[in-house]
Formats: C-alpha cells, structure tokens, sequence
C-alpha cells in the first residue's frame, strides 16, 4: 500500500478523536481495511481536502468534491454503493 494512502487514512482516522463525546453515525475504517475495498466496482472514493491538497496529492483513484456541496450528481446512483470520504481535516 502506499505511503500517500496510508498518510490519508491514518489522519482520516484520527480525525474522529477529537470528538470523542460524540459517536461517529457513519464510523470509521482501517487502512487495511479501505485497502480492501479499494478496486471493487462498488466503491467509491472521495477525497474532501482542498482541491489545492488534493493536487498535491491524493490516494490513486479518488474523486475530488468540495464537502461544502456535495450534491446527488457527485455520487453514484447506485444507492447500495460503499462511499469512503477522506481528509486532513476536522470536521
């Protein structure tokens, strides 16, 4: 796996421990398991940095989308579909 997916989705992880009063509605995912599920045709990968952070660099594969608006027309219709958003930030 690479660095750059591992770089993101540890500080995906970590992003939930600053609330941790507050349980998570949509949970959380390992590296190791996200890198699993990569590759499948039912997996989605969104990447909710800044589009200037997601230039820089981004796990392979992941669409950029502006968290702020988000609409139906950046997701699957597929609503079986697994989505996986990750970022750098918290919120």
């Amino acid at each position: 796996m690479s660095w750059t997916l591992r770089m993101a989705l540890v500080v995906t992880l970590l992003c939930p421990l600053s609330s941790l009063a507050a349980p998570d509605p949509f949970g959380t995912l390992s590296v190791d398991e996200v890198a699993q599920k990569l590759g499948h045709k039912d997996v989605f990968l969104y990447d909710n940095n800044t589009r200037e952070v997601f230039a820089r660099g981004h796990v392979p594969g992941a669409r950029w989308v502006d968290y702020k608006h988000v609409t139906a027309a950046d997701l699957p219709a597929d609503k079986g579909a697994t989505l996986i958003f990750y970022c750098a930030n918290e919120h």
